[in-house]
């Protein structure tokens, strides 16, 4: 494709601050609500080798694993758990999918879900109009928690992502909040934050003992070793910057860019894959390079969303329908399509459990798996009856 590139200004990032000072408040603790409301999540149970840690558990409360989480048109609200980011055998199989009601208002969007590393009975679940659940008993039922700061803002928070690296977790929203916890949620820190950031936070990394990674969705990336004190900025400028002062990028579509990212995507080696709000072209970034780097699409759709697979290449998804893998491994323009039989409709998102197991979910219920790292996949039946999309796969 050809890039059209009249009159190209470069773009002032001179409010991209490298680092973000903030000063810890008291520690604030959530009180579980208990709601009458309730909607529900398909759940999936794995059978996973015993560990002395889980020897003593009812299977049934530890072997939840993975979470799809979708909303439909009609402000219908679900999520299905299949497997956590444990180490995954390919031999591993789901064998049923059961439903899970929810205390939450109907509408609202759930978002992303993370169990504790040290307790996977133990995990929370995120969405909007300020929803955090919470469950200890490996997914069966989940109880409302409550931000006291951010009740008392005229805000109606939504809260994008959260991780767990041990006990310390990390939660990002709409409009700009942090939290924190060293204690596995039991208390949450709110941790203020620059009203210069670019951007709104759209995904965070619990990487190490207090640290973290934070990226919005103008691309800016941030990275924090002292619990969130002080930030530092890990690329030089935002997304929208980069290619509109790079006038010989050949990224069609790319010209007077001041869009945001669609899909963020993080490799467990901490390479980022990004998808343009109109879906034109993507981005990748690899640690220690000062921007992100622009692709040129080789298909002629739109892209939906990307991600890494498990060997470490990339996954492709087309608005419309279509699943695409990139050739070898690595970062890679080279994709080639594979089959799927989705009935028509969409696929939204891809999770590898394994080099050769993975899942992908899109809409009305449509749910598919391969154990051949995605060369062939079979369509599991039991989301058939689910009036609703499947967004996402973790």
């Amino acid at each position: 494709m050809a890039m059209m590139t009249p009159n190209l200004q470069a773009t002032d990032c001179s409010n991209l601050i490298p680092s973000l000072t903030s000063l810890f408040p008291p520690r604030l603790l959530h009180r579980p609500l208990s709601l009458p409301h309730s909607r529900f999540i398909s759940k999936a149970s794995l059978h996973h080798p015993s560990s002395p840690s889980s020897s003593s558990s009812p299977p049934s409360l530890v072997n939840r694993r993975q979470i799809i989480s979708q909303t439909a048109s009609i402000s219908l609200s679900l999520a299905t758990l299949s497997s956590l980011p444990l180490p995954a055998k390919s031999e591993e199989v789901l064998s049923e999918w059961e439903r899970v009601y929810l205390p939450i208002d109907p509408g609202v969007v759930l978002l992303d879900i993370a169990f504790v590393p040290d307790d996977l009975n133990h995990g929370f679940l995120l969405g909007t109009r300020q929803t955090i659940l919470e469950t200890k008993d490996g997914g069966n039922t989940w109880t409302q928690r409550s931000i006291p700061s951010a009740e008392d803002e005229d805000f109606n928070y939504r809260f994008n992502s959260i991780s767990f690296k041990g006990k310390e977790g990390w939660i990002v929203g709409k409009p700009a909040i942090l939290l924190y916890t060293s204690d596995a949620g039991e208390s949450w820190e709110r941790i203020p934050l620059s009203a210069q950031l670019p951007g709104d936070m759209v995904y965070i990394k619990a990487t190490g003992e207090k640290s973290a990674e934070m990226v919005t969705d103008q691309g800016a990336i941030y990275v924090t070793s002292n619990r969130g004190y002080n930030w530092r900025a890990a690329v030089q400028e935002t997304v929208s910057a980069t290619l509109n002062r790079t006038v010989s990028s050949g990224i069609s579509g790319a010209s007077y860019y001041t869009g945001t990212f669609n899909t963020v995507n993080r490799s467990p080696d901490g390479r980022y894959v990004a998808v343009s709000s109109r879906g034109n072209f993507y981005l990748t970034w690899e640690p220690g390079q000062p921007f992100w780097q622009p692709h040129n699409r080789a298909i002629a759709r739109r892209i939906q969303n990307m991600g890494w697979r498990a060997d470490g290449g990339l996954w492709l998804l087309v608005r419309g329908g279509g699943l695409f893998l990139s050739k070898g491994t690595g970062i890679s323009e080279d994709f080639e399509e594979v089959p799927v039989q989705s009935r028509g409709f969409g696929i939204l998102d891809v999770g590898y459990r394994s080099e050769e197991e993975a899942w992908a979910a899109g809409g009305s219920g449509v749910l598919l798996r391969t154990t051949n790292g995605g060369k062939n996949w079979t369509r599991d039946k039991a989301a058939d009856n689910i009036a609703a999309n499947l967004y996402s796969v973790k």
